[in-house]
């Protein structure tokens, strides 16, 4: 995303995308247990990438094009359900958040809005704030991301 900001050149890009394109792949076939090491780093023995954390969100907010499921139905286990909504405020704390992970965030609690007040409602829980309360802080973080970009630019140039 920020590669012209940082420089890289064309085979470097060449080679990243290749990687984050085994990454997708994996990511595809990952359960949320999966899904929460790959954010915190400890999966594939490298750094979680901003692609992988697009691709994790996109896994938990399109719907199964054979069966139209959700990833989350109203009928599933609780514990999966918990699972999904602390693996996505996990991921909006994340260090290398961008921009489309924010608007899938969103997506995501809109998508899933009706699972998050019956969970919230059945099991005392107060998810809706933590997870709009996650979305704050992620497009905080996207803006600070974006404005030490700016500032690496202006004194980039000078």
């Amino acid at each position: 995303m920020f590669s012209n900001i940082l420089g890289k050149n064309d085979s470097e890009n060449k080679q990243d995308s290749k990687e984050d394109q085994e990454i997708i792949n994996k990511i595809s076939t990952m359960n949320l247990t999966d899904m929460r090491a790959y954010i915190n780093n400890k999966m594939f023995g490298k750094e979680s990438s901003e692609d992988g954390l697009v691709e994790v969100m996109k896994r938990l907010t399109l719907k199964n094009e054979k069966t139209s499921k959700r990833y989350i139905e109203v009928d599933d286990m609780d514990s999966k359900i918990k699972k999904a909504f602390d693996l996505v405020i996990l991921l909006a704390m994340h260090k290398k958040i961008t921009v489309l992970a924010v608007e899938l965030i969103q997506e995501f609690i809109d998508l899933y809005d009706d699972i998050i007040l019956k969970f919230d409602k059945e099991n005392k829980q107060i998810y809706s704030k933590k997870l709009k309360d996650a979305l704050t802080e992620a497009i905080s973080n996207v803006n600070k991301i974006s404005s030490l970009q700016r500032e690496r630019n202006v004194l980039g140039n000078n």
